[in-house]
């Protein structure tokens, strides 16, 4: 294998599947390598359609937004090698990847018969794009503290209120979104609505990024919504969204993964080829005290991420701090390695568009994602701080 590491797929933790998965990404990742270069017209909206098309033409959305058979949520270790393998190609295959099934998972997972046969279908494969609507200006990480706000009327709900840095919200056709409904304070008062993008009284105000993606705020007024936009029991929308955070929250180290991949690559074809000083880059000491460091960053984070991944497939309890610890470990060490191969290529490494200057752009945001860094500690700290179960 050239992308994945053999010796970690070796271990107990994966299955004959997870190989025969593992090969078959290799394989389409190789078909697909000049996919970026072929796509580097489109602007970023665009491009967000045409990956979502063309992963679920491809099957791998159906690992994301469906479950596997006898089991009610998808397999987060193929979720965490897809991811692997979709961010070593390319960062927006990654993005429409992991984003189309975070906006598919209240529906998926606590939605009703209806409502799952209505949507799911459509994203599986591709033609159907969704967003998650969690975030707020002033709540920050604080789901609790969320202030928009869906007032019970008539037989359905008025939405309003402002939602931002939602992924995928100015291409998506319906977002779920996690709103104030009043069954009780804080935490217990909020439940997910599915929302139609053509519903009457949303505006979708674009944002900007460092790496680009489709992102924008939202904002609802007045909007009219019907009884059947509930997802699943009032009031249960907060440990809805805790539920599906730590599960992503693992896949999201394993996409770090694929980028520290792509920047090791990246770093060792060019230490081998750039001459310094009569000799090859790759010769120095301090080349190689930065490649051991990059490699040892690898091991590390791929054993995290495949014990959370096992742990959240076999029903192990309390899975969130290892989720948390792979989620901080891989994020936190990629920023270090993709500063290491800026700083391998010098000033070569700072021309716009080059590979370690993209790498730079695309990697700081998975600090931010799913949780920051610092709200990874308080959970790695709360767990440790707890009683030992007796």
């Amino acid at each position: 294998m050239t992308l994945f590491d053999p010796s970690i797929l070796r271990l107990p933790f994966y299955e004959e599947r997870h190989h025969a998965l593992a090969a078959d990404l290799e394989a389409w990742v190789e078909r697909h390598r000049q996919l970026p270069h072929e796509h580097r017209a489109l602007d970023v909206e665009e491009k967000g359609r045409v990956y979502t098309r063309l992963l679920g033409e491809a099957g791998w959305l159906r690992h994301a937004v469906e479950a596997d058979s006898g089991r009610q949520r998808p397999d987060v270790r193929s979720l965490c090698l897809i991811r692997e393998a979709l961010a070593f190609l390319d960062d927006l295959l990654d993005f429409a990847f992991s984003i189309q099934g975070l906006a598919a998972a209240p529906l998926a997972w606590y939605g009703s018969p209806e409502q799952r046969a209505c949507v799911i279908p459509a994203m599986r494969e591709g033609r159907s794009i969704g967003a998650l609507a969690l975030s707020e200006s002033e709540s920050g990480s604080n789901l609790a503290a969320l202030k928009s706000q869906a007032v019970r009327e008539g037989a359905g709900y008025v939405l309003d209120g402002t939602k931002t840095w939602i992924s995928n919200g100015p291409i998506a056709d319906h977002h779920a979104v996690l709103a104030r409904t009043g069954e009780g304070p804080g935490g217990l008062g909020l439940s997910f609505l599915w929302v139609p993008a053509s519903t009457s009284g949303l505006r979708t105000e674009r944002i900007d990024l460092l790496a680009p993606r489709a992102f924008s705020s939202l904002h609802f007024s007045q909007c009219l919504l019907p009884a059947t936009a509930l997802i699943g029991e009032p009031g249960k929308g907060f440990i809805y969204a805790t539920e599906i955070l730590d599960l992503y929250r693992v896949s999201v180290g394993a996409a770090a993964l694929g980028f520290c991949r792509r920047a090791m690559r990246c770093a060792t074809d060019w230490s081998r080829q750039r001459n310094v000083a009569g000799s090859k880059l790759i010769q120095t000491q301090f080349t190689i005290e930065k490649l051991s460091g990059m490699s040892l960053h690898l091991d590390t984070t791929a054993l995290l991420v495949a014990r959370a991944a096992w742990e959240f497939d076999t029903g192990v309890r309390d899975v969130a701090a290892h989720a948390s610890m792979a989620k901080l470990h891989a994020t936190d060490g990629a920023s270090r390695v993709v500063d290491d191969v800026v700083q391998l290529f010098g000033a070569a490494g700072l021309v716009a568009d080059s590979e370690p200057e993209q790498l730079f752009r695309q990697i700081r945001a998975l600090r931010i994602y799913e949780g920051t860094s610092e709200i990874q500690k308080m959970i790695i700290a709360g767990a440790v701080s707890r009683p030992p179960s007796r």
